[in-house]
């Protein structure tokens, strides 16, 4: 990448940051807001003027607007475990048999590697004499807002040595001024997500395997749908072989083919995320995974009927006697379509990708629960290809930035004053 791209791509995510936190201060400072939040069914007594009594790591003055709803756990895992008596819990199953016979902090239902990464990064942050929670707040939104930069520079590569650098410059404005894209910089994975899969996805376009398959295996600890990177994975080093594999001739030896063992290395690396992930599924923090999401969130893998049940109310819910739910529903359903819309219409070209992105959808959609979808689409790059090439045309590029950065600035309110924002 060239020096003057790189300065480009820094000063964007330089003053977006100071735009998108400045605006959070002055938003929670100027306006007032009426709870609870009635948007959902379950989403009022998450908001009323009790609701945080039992949710100490979101009441910390520093950073405030910073933190909600999922945050709490992060914060917790890193300041005192998985196990964390300050955290709500399920009780356990009537024969549960060892470790799991206890109740179970909602706590395991989030993965390690981002509050690793939070504690680890406290260590130094100590010394400015915050609270604990201050200091891993800070520390969650360094990484957060790092890790996004990481993003912008992988998407920028990926799509401008595909494409151009012009679409690869529209791709990365249209990414972090998505209207979920305040979670980049908040205390969630989003942005740390994102830069180790596009990081991923740019190794593959390298062929740079192993590399490929260890940020793979490490988005597999960050949120569960990583293990999906083996499809552009596979599909990228299956279309490597076929290449290479046209290019021989009778005449060609063996020094221009690759060795088994390379080829046993790559496939290593190629399997790496389904490897953690199964270890991870069967060890003590995947069982208890599966009994927190099923009892507390009621989401589940493939979860058909309630999620049809879910999203059928949430359809009829557009035409409601409640605005807010119809304007939450419209958002979510809008983001359902416009993410088929772009796996499909990079399918063709680039079917791992488009894959992957199928797969997101197909997972977050049918768990059983009806929100985030518009927060899911962050993660699916075939979206924001699909966008910087539609941005060429001046019409679409002035109407799509200024609905995009209007919603941003609905849902960065919403989520500033602890209210339902995907």
């Amino acid at each position: 990448m060239k020096r003057s791209v790189f300065r480009q791509i820094l000063l964007l995510w330089l003053a977006w940051l100071i735009v998108l936190l400045s605006y959070q201060a002055a938003v929670t400072a100027r306006y007032q807001v009426q709870k609870p939040d009635r948007v959902l069914f379950w989403t009022a007594a998450s908001t009323d003027t009790q609701s945080l009594i039992d949710r100490p790591y979101l009441t910390e003055p520093f950073m405030n607007a910073q933190v909600g709803w999922d945050s709490e756990f992060y914060l917790s895992i890193a300041l005192r475990g998985y196990d964390d008596p300050k955290v709500r819990s399920v009780p356990p199953d009537a024969n549960a048999k060892p470790p799991l016979d206890r109740p179970l902090a909602l706590n395991y239902a989030f993965f390690p590697v981002y509050p690793f990464l939070i504690r680890c990064l406290s260590l130094p942050l100590a010394l400015l004499g915050l609270t604990p929670i201050a200091t891993a707040t800070l520390a969650g939104v360094i990484i957060s807002a790092s890790a996004t930069l990481v993003a912008m520079l992988a998407m920028y590569t990926w799509i401008s040595a595909e494409f151009d650098a012009a679409t690869g410059w529209r791709s990365v404005f249209y990414w972090i001024s998505f209207p979920t894209s305040f979670f980049l910089t908040q205390v969630y994975t989003e942005g740390l997500f994102v830069a180790l899969s596009l990081s991923c996805l740019v190794a593959v376009q390298h062929q740079r395997w192993v590399w490929a398959g260890g940020l793979a295996a490490v988005a597999t600890l960050t949120r569960a749908v990583g293990v999906a990177l083996m499809i552009p994975m596979v599909l990228g080093w299956w279309q490597m072989y076929l290449i290479e594999r046209s290019a021989q001739t009778p005449q060609t030896q063996t020094p221009q083919t690759q060795t088994h063992k390379q080829i046993a290395w790559q496939w290593l690396a190629l399997l790496s995320p389904l490897i953690v992930h199964l270890i991870w599924r069967f060890s003590i923090w995947g069982s208890a995974f599966q009994i927190v999401q099923a009892k507390f969130f009621n989401c589940q893998l493939l979860n058909w009927s309630a999620a049809w049940g879910a999203w059928s109310n949430g359809f009829w819910a557009l035409w409601g006697d409640n605005p807010a739910t119809a304007v939450h529903y419209t958002i979510e359903f809008s983001a359902i379509f416009l993410g088929f819309l772009a796996c499909f219409a990079t399918l063709k070209r680039y079917p791992g990708l488009s894959g992957y992105g199928l797969f997101i959808l197909a997972v977050s959609l049918t768990c059983g629960t009806a929100w985030s979808m518009s927060r899911y689409l962050l993660t699916i790059p075939s979206v924001f290809i699909m966008l910087g090439q539609f941005g060429k045309y001046d019409l679409f590029d002035r109407i799509w930035s200024l609905l995009s950065i209007l919603g941003l600035a609905l849902l960065t309110a919403l989520f500033s004053f602890d209210l339902w924002a995907g």
